[in-house]
């Protein structure tokens, strides 16, 4: 028997008619004579009834299912007595009289339920990944993979954009993640790498004329992993040849207003605000802001400058500074859970978290009070009012943005602030184009090396690189990063000096990137793009916890494979073979 209808597909409209259904028993209820059986596929559930005294035989037959079964079924679309109606599903008006069964594959007893609310830990679900994915819920998650993936290749289509494949197997560059490397049998003692990006090849590609670009690229990066990072993701990658960056955010603003409507009915803002990269850390300690909830940070720095609370006045004095966060009505707060937040603020690296209670009349309740001028601390946090709880520290910029900017979602969390219905989409602009590393003693790219600079900037290259502002944009959705991208460097002298300030000799350069200096001299034109994260995006339009369950096979966080035990030691001869001695002492 071939089926004629999905699970998902029988009405009332089909009433009378002789159908066949294939898929696995979901459920069975035993009503003496007669048995219900339900039948899934990934479409949906209908109900089957073998009724003993029309077909004693096939009843017996029926008894014998269990969930997981695979079979076939023949029978006649009948209505369900009104009393018997099921609204959930979309088949909840009819039943299969069911005439014939067909037993295709028994199965064993599953490790755990085949339902969404399934009582298992990730592990055992990732184990049998083949059974964790049966679920309605994962089906829905491939599903919506799938739709996202599609409606943005007809965007992209429309928008005049090519699909190019990249290579897997490319040259190591020790910039960004470690990269997983390949050795190469028929060159010994060389090896390809993975690429954590289509980066070059896809400026190569703008080199070559193809002014518009995309692929939906699978990409390897070796590091620790967490809830939505894993070592081989995929990236939704584009770039354009002529633009600038509002041409490029404008261009992904339409898609992801698109795709968020059309596939899951969320609107989004339009336009999407912009912050640079000082307003952000500025107002949220972060560069991916999660903007469903208040708790701003408040610069409380030249404020410090005329207290005695010797704590504040060192920092300012060291070039530090003073923030804070102000928890509205936490005054009521008990002084046992402002101790554990002082515990929270020392895991996220405070050397300790100053509090003050603003009672009525504007008095202050804390060890710290008597060196406060309430005066003075009114006039600074204008929007403080009796009953609230401030939170203080005091260090140097990079530790109050990391400490308060943590401590913020933290307490989004735990006081139930953000408002888990909302979407808050928005640009982050104007990043430093490098950083100073004070351990490697040596600048590094915030971005990636090829990122361009203002051209206005450019002349501090020579003078003043930490002043130099890149042409880079980062696009973030209720605190999670879903891309990057930049304008890239497209002219030979700019890009050499640029690996110059990273400390890269020529010789290196010429080593790790001499196709791409080279083509630079060949009219490169100006040109910019972005990475969009896939499996973030999905993440999110999902409400999945993490990108594992949006990913049909992902890895553990020791980067395993607990299905197929991957990765796994090979034969001495494979490695032989390859000119590899292991030394694993």
């Amino acid at each position: 028997m071939m089926r004629t209808h999905h699970c998902g597909a029988l009405t009332r409209e089909q009433a009378g008619q002789v159908v066949t259904l294939m898929g696995w028993v979901h459920g069975r209820r035993d009503h003496g004579g007669i048995l219900f059986v339900d039948l899934r596929d990934r479409y949906g559930i209908t109900q089957l009834v073998f009724d003993v005294e029309k077909d004693a035989a096939l009843h017996e037959q029926a008894n014998t299912l269990r969930n997981e079964f695979v079979i076939a079924a023949q029978g006649v679309v009948r209505i369900r007595p009104e009393e018997s109606v099921n609204p959930l599903l979309s088949t909840g008006e009819i039943e299969i009289e069911v005439t014939s069964l067909d037993i295709l594959n028994p199965a064993k007893t599953t490790p755990f339920l085949i339902e969404d609310h399934v009582q298992a830990t990730e592990a055992l679900r990732l184990k049998y990944r083949y059974l964790d994915l049966r679920r309605p819920k994962m089906q829905r998650l491939l599903r919506l993979r799938h739709e996202v993936v599609y409606h943005i290749r007809r965007l992209l289509h429309g928008q005049g954009f090519l699909e190019i494949e990249t290579p897997i197997l490319t040259k190591s560059t020790p910039e960004g993640a470690r990269d997983y490397l390949v050795p190469s049998r028929v060159n010994p003692g060389e090896f390809f790498a993975l690429p954590q990006s289509p980066q070059l090849f896809k400026q190569i590609l703008m080199v070559g004329g193809v002014d518009r670009y995309f692929q939906i690229a699978r990409c390897f990066r070796d590091e620790d992993l967490r809830l939505d990072r894993q070592p081989e993701f995929t990236q939704i990658d584009l770039e354009m040849s002529f633009v600038q960056p509002n041409d490029i955010m404008g261009l992904v603003e339409n898609i992801l207003r698109t795709v968020c409507r059309d596939v899951a009915g969320i609107e989004l803002a339009n336009p999407f605000p912009r912050f640079t990269y000082r307003q952000a850390l500025s107002r949220y300690g972060t560069d991916k802001p999660d903007r469903r909830f208040g708790l701003e940070l408040h610069d409380l720095t030249p404020m410090a400058r005329h207290v005695t609370f010797k704590v504040f006045r060192d920092a300012v004095e060291a070039g530090g500074i003073v923030m804070g966060l102000n928890v509205k009505g936490g005054a009521a707060i008990a002084r046992s859970q402002i101790d554990r937040l002082i515990e929270v603020a020392k895991g996220f690296g405070a050397k300790g978290l100053a509090w003050v209670k603003i009672a009525e009349g504007w008095t202050l309740e804390s060890a710290i009070a008597k060196y406060l001028d309430p005066d003075l601390l009114r006039r600074t946090w204008p929007e403080a009012e009796p009953g609230d709880l401030l939170l203080f520290v005091a260090d140097g910029p990079s530790v109050v943005y990391e400490v308060l900017g943590r401590l913020r979602l933290h307490l989004g969390e735990e006081l139930q602030l953000i408002k888990k219905d909302r979407w808050e989409p928005l640009w982050i602009t104007d990043f430093p184009l490098l950083e100073y590393d004070p351990t490697e003693q040596r600048y590094v790219a915030l971005h990636h090396p090829f990122t361009a600079p203002y051209p206005e900037d450019i002349p501090l290259l020579d003078t003043n690189p930490a002043g130099v502002r890149a042409q880079a944009y980062d696009l973030v959705i209720n605190g999670f990063e879903l891309g990057g991208g930049s304008i890239r460097i497209h002219q030979r002298e700019t890009q050499q000096k640029v690996f110059d300030l990273l400390g890269m000799t020529k010789e290196a350069a010429r080593e790790q990137f001499g196709f791409l200096l080279e083509a630079l001299e060949y009219g490169a034109p100006p040109h910019g793009g972005i990475a969009l994260g896939l499996d973030r995006l999905v993440m999110l339009l999902g409400g999945a916890e993490s990108i594992r369950d949006v990913i049909p096979f992902p890895k553990t966080q020791k980067a395993q494979c607990l299905m197929t035990e991957a990765p796994s030691p090979v034969s001495r001869e494979q490695l032989k073979e390859l000119h590899i001695r292991l030394d694993l002492d």
